[in-house]
C-alpha cells in the first residue's frame, strides 16, 4: 500500500460554462440564494465559483447532511460562517430536520425588502430562492423538502421564459425550478480526498483503496474510538501498532486496514487480505454514518 502518489485531478466538465451562464441570468429573479453544503466537508463542498456567481445577492447555507457530521463540529461550523457575516442552518434531508428553520431564515433575511414592497402596496409578493450546490450534497431530497413533495407548480410569471418553474414552498416563498448544479474545482489534493470520502467524485475515477487509506487515516487521527467500536478491534492492539517506531506511518496505518479486512472477512485465497474489499467496506461505513457522527473538516474559530 503506498499512499504517497499525488492524484491529480484536472476535472471541470464543459458544461460548466453554460450551466454559469443560465444562473448568472436565474439569478435576476431571486431574492435570496439557498447555497447547500455537505455538513461532513463545509468547505470542499463550497464551489469557489458561487460567491463570484452571485455577487451581493443575500444568501444562506444549509449544512446539509448535518445527521452524520460530528455533533461539536456542527455546532462550530454555524459560528463559523456567523463570524464571517453568513447565517448557516444544519438540515438533513432526509429526515427533514432543519427545513423549517430554513423557511424562517430565508424570511427574516429579506425581511426589511419585503416590508419596502408592502409600503409600496406590493403586499403579495412572494420571496424568490434558488438553491445551489455541488452534486451529492441532497439537492433533490432537500428540494423536495422545501416544496413537502406534493406542491403545485405555481407556472410561468410574466416577463420570465416559458420554461422557468415555480414551485410553491409556502405561502410566503417560491422556489426556481432550475438544475442549478455545478460541479467542484479541485483547488487542492485535500479537496479532490474530502469529495471522494463522501461519493461526489465516483469511486472509478479515484483509485478507491487509496481513498480509504486516506479515510482510515483521518479517522485514527480523530475517530479511534469509534473505530475501533465499529470494527470490534483490540484497542491496545492498534494503539501499538500506530506507537511502531520501527517502520513508516503508512505501513501501520495498512497494518490497521488488514485488521479490519480479516475482522469482516474480506480475505483472498492465501490468507491475504483483498484490499478492494476492505477499501469498500470502510468507504460505505463512513458514508452511511455506520463508524458514527463524523466530521472530516474542522471548523477554525
Amino acid at each position: 500500500m503506498n499512499n504517497e502518489n499525488k492524484m491529480n485531478i484536472n476535472w471541470y466538465p464543459g458544461h460548466m460554462v453554460k450551466t454559469k451562464k443560465q444562473i448568472k441570468e436565474d439569478l435576476k429573479l431571486i431574492d435570496v440564494v439557498v447555497e447547500l453544503l455537505d455538513a461532513r466537508i463545509p468547505l470542499s463542498s463550497q464551489n469557489p465559483d458561487i460567491k463570484e456567481i452571485i455577487g451581493s445577492k443575500k444568501k444562506v447555507i444549509a449544512l446539509n447532511k448535518c445527521d452524520l457530521s460530528d455533533e461539536k463540529e456542527n455546532a462550530k461550523w454555524v459560528e463559523f460562517f456567523k463570524k464571517n457575516g453568513i447565517t448557516a442552518v444544519l438540515t438533513d434531508s432526509n429526515s427533514g430536520s432543519g427545513i423549517n428553520n430554513i423557511l424562517r431564515e430565508i424570511e427574516r433575511t429579506v425581511k426589511d425588502e419585503m416590508q419596502q414592497y408592502a409600503d409600496k402596496g406590493r403586499t403579495g409578493k412572494k420571496i424568490r430562492i434558488l438553491v445551489l450546490g455541488i452534486p451529492n450534497v441532497g439537492k433533490s431530497s432537500f428540494i423536495n423538502r422545501l416544496a413537502k413533495k406534493t406542491s403545485a407548480n405555481v407556472g410561468n410569471k410574466p416577463g420570465v421564459t416559458k420554461q422557468k418553474q415555480w414551485i410553491r414552498v409556502d405561502n410566503n416563498i417560491e422556489l426556481l425550478d432550475t438544475p442549478g448544479i455545478l460541479w467542484p474545482k479541485f483547488e487542492s489534493e485535500e479537496v479532490s480526498l474530502n469529495l471522494s470520502f463522501t461519493g461526489t467524485i465516483k469511486d472509478e475515477i479515484l483509485p478507491k483503496t487509496e481513498i480509504a487509506f486516506a479515510l482510515l487515516k483521518i479517522l485514527l487521527e480523530n475517530y479511534n474510538e469509534k473505530l475501533i467500536e465499529r470494527y470490534k478491534l483490540n484497542a491496545e492492539e492498534v494503539q501499538g501498532i500506530l506507537n511502531n517506531k520501527n517502520q513508516a506511518e503508512n505501513e501501520n496505518i495498512y497494518d490497521i486496514m488488514k485488521m479490519i479486512g480479516k475482522k469482516k472477512g474480506a480475505i483472498v485465497s492465501g490468507g491475504n487480505i483483498d484490499d478492494e474489499k476492505v477499501a469498500n467496506i470502510i468507504l460505505e461505513d463512513f458514508r452511511s454514518g455506520k463508524i458514527g457522527r463524523i466530521s472530516i473538516e474542522k471548523a477554525k474559530i
